[in-house]
């Protein structure tokens, strides 16, 4: 903006000097022809003042009287006179001896004087030695041209003062300048100022600075302008408010989805994913964006939808697998992506992990399975027995005790069962009561262990409880973490073999206490550790059952220890025994 002012300032600087110049070039050559009017009319009326005076022949033939009518004519001495004859001699020059002078015929004043008119010339004067202005006018005596008379005048004066006249004149272009130069200056800034603001303001909107204001006050079109300006400034600032918000919206919904997100352009390359997706396809979004949704994804059945829908415009849902990062079902939401002018423009993916409602499904589909296989036995053995006895095996005391001590059994079997049922559906329904106390974990076990004392030593197996010091205390509910002890020791004892060894171990780290039940029994394969809390789970199904298990142990043993704000791991070698270790927290 800077070089603008520059530019207008030099402008009008120079718009102003041609004008003065052109200016003072017509007056100082109106002033000079003004001059030279002037003095050429002084020399005309001088020199026929002359011309009436020495008319007469006989004045012409006389030189004194010649030379004393002139003189009385024109006693002045700056005004040179000179008369000459017909023939161009010399009669009288008030400068120079006649005599000694040239025949002046040929000069072009005094020959357009011998035709009869007047004759004005100027030319270097040999004689004097600088330019003069001549005069000359005929001499007539009864209408018959006698002579000519020449009046002449240095020019010395009117050159000096047409030079002053340039002089002045330049030096009052220069200050004329000096000041326009000041003035304009400052009209240019006036001028700029708001040309400068103005672009100031609509450079910080396009580098996002919406807040920028143009300050002037102005009523004229740039003050319009000004006005123009701020008004689409705070429109702009309000529309990109506006935009903003709503871009973090999407991107906070975006990014707190747990489906995936993608959107594919009408070329075929993903230009938007949320974290879901980097998720569910176990890639970085760098990875993804930019890229054809063939090369990105790895998926033939999704890239194949993706095309259909693009090539159709059709939405659409559709159920896919995928195997990576890992294996995957995907319930997937096809839609074309339609902009403003009802064109389609590329496609929006919504896909749905499906894997773990699957898994649920099938959970319930083999609890179902599981509850009617394990109440198909023992009610299967009491209707047996029970038909048996009706039959007339009644009549055989011994028998008949044996079929009721085995229907006994099977019905206390089926109540256990039961009640296990009932007990887990209140645990993961959060329907127990807990009152949250401090307990001793050392005593706390030692009570607990001493329940099973008697069946482990039925089976020769050993149980080494934790070392009494120093005490461990934790704030929790006593009677689920008594159940959760009472559960993984009862497990431990069925699954190891006779002449086993059980024991348990109590860490304290921090604000977290661990509690470790180890056994060497049979050990669990790799392949069923992540289904063992799973209900009727059963690794071997034939020994649990003799065992008299429900199925249902571990699984309360995982609803009550999340319920107590804790977390239970396993790690098994098969044939080596099992760990089991619960987590809890110190306070509640």
């Amino acid at each position: 903006m800077t070089r603008f002012r520059i530019k207008l300032t030099l402008t009008i600087l120079g718009l102003i000097s041609i004008v003065l110049l052109v200016m003072g070039m017509y007056f100082a050559k109106v002033l000079e022809r003004y001059y030279l009017d002037t003095l050429s009319e002084l020399l005309t009326r001088e020199s026929k003042l002359v011309a009436q005076s020495v008319r007469f022949p006989k004045v012409l033939g006389d030189k004194s009287e010649l030379a004393e009518r002139v003189q009385q004519v024109a006693p002045e001495e700056e005004v040179r006179l000179t008369v000459i004859d017909r023939t161009g001699r010399v009669l009288f020059d008030n400068v120079h001896k006649p005599e000694e002078m040239e025949n002046h015929a040929g000069r072009p004043e005094f020959a357009a004087a011998l035709r009869g008119e007047t004759g004005i010339d100027r030319h270097y004067s040999e004689t004097l030695g600088y330019e003069m202005m001549y005069v000359a006018v005929p001499i007539f005596s009864d209408d018959t041209l006698v002579g000519a008379v020449r009046s002449a005048m240095s020019m010395k004066d009117i050159t000096d003062t047409v030079h002053n006249l340039w002089y002045t004149l330049l030096t009052g272009l220069l200050v004329t300048l000096i000041l326009a130069s000041i003035v304009v200056s400052r009209i240019s800034f006036n001028i700029t100022r708001p040309i400068e603001e103005i672009t100031r303001v609509a450079r910080n909107i396009t580098q996002r600075e919406y807040e920028s204001r143009v300050r002037i006050k102005a009523k004229d079109e740039i003050g319009q302008l000004a006005s123009a300006i701020n008004f689409m400034a705070s429109s702009l600032e309000q529309q990109m408010y506006e935009i903003s918000e709503n871009q973090q919206r999407l991107t906070g919904v975006l990014t707190n989805m747990s489906s995936g997100v993608i959107f594919i352009s009408e070329h075929r390359r993903i230009m938007l994913v949320n974290p879901a997706v980097e998720r569910l396809l176990g890639k970085s979004a760098n990875d993804l964006i930019g890229k054809l949704h063939i090369e990105a994804g790895k998926n033939f059945g999704l890239s194949k939808y993706i095309d259909r829908c693009l090539d159709r415009g059709e939405k659409f849902r559709q159920e896919i697998h995928i195997y990576y990062p890992q294996e995957k079902i995907l319930d997937v939401n096809f839609a074309p992506y339609i902009n403003f002018k009802g064109e389609a423009k590329g496609v929006v993916v919504v896909l749905h992990d499906f894997t773990e409602v699957r898994r649920l499904e099938k959970m319930r589909s083999d609890f179902v399975a599981n509850v009617s296989h394990e109440l198909r036995t023992p009610i299967t053995s009491i209707k047996g027995f029970t038909e048996t006895l009706l039959d007339g095996a009644m009549q055989d005391e011994e028998t008949c005790r044996n079929f009721l001590q085995i229907i006994y059994d099977e019905s206390e079997r089926l109540y256990r069962m039961i009640r296990d049922i009932l007990d887990l559906s209140k645990i993961e329904q959060r329907r127990i009561a807990l009152h949250v106390a401090e307990v001793d974990l050392q005593d706390l076990m030692s009570s607990t262990v001493a329940l099973l004392q008697d069946q482990a030593q039925r089976k020769q197996i050993s149980i080494q409880l934790p070392k009494p010091e120093p005490r461990i205390t934790l704030t929790t509910d006593k009677d689920c973490l008594q159940q959760i002890i009472l559960n993984l020791v009862t497990n431990a004892v069925v699954y190891t073999p006779e002449g086993g060894a059980i024991s348990l171990e109590l860490h304290q780290e921090k604000e977290q206490v661990e509690i470790r039940v180890k056994d060497t029994g049979i050990g669990i394969p790799e392949t069923d550790l992540p289904r063992i809390f799973e209900r009727f789970y059963r690794v071997d199904r034939a020994r649990s059952r003799d065992s008299g298990g429900t199925g249902l142990g571990l699984a309360i043993v995982k609803h009550l220890v999340e319920n107590l704000h804790g977390q239970i791991t396993v790690k098994s070698t098969e044939g080596k025994g099992t760990t089991f270790t619960v987590t809890l927290p110190i306070n509640w």
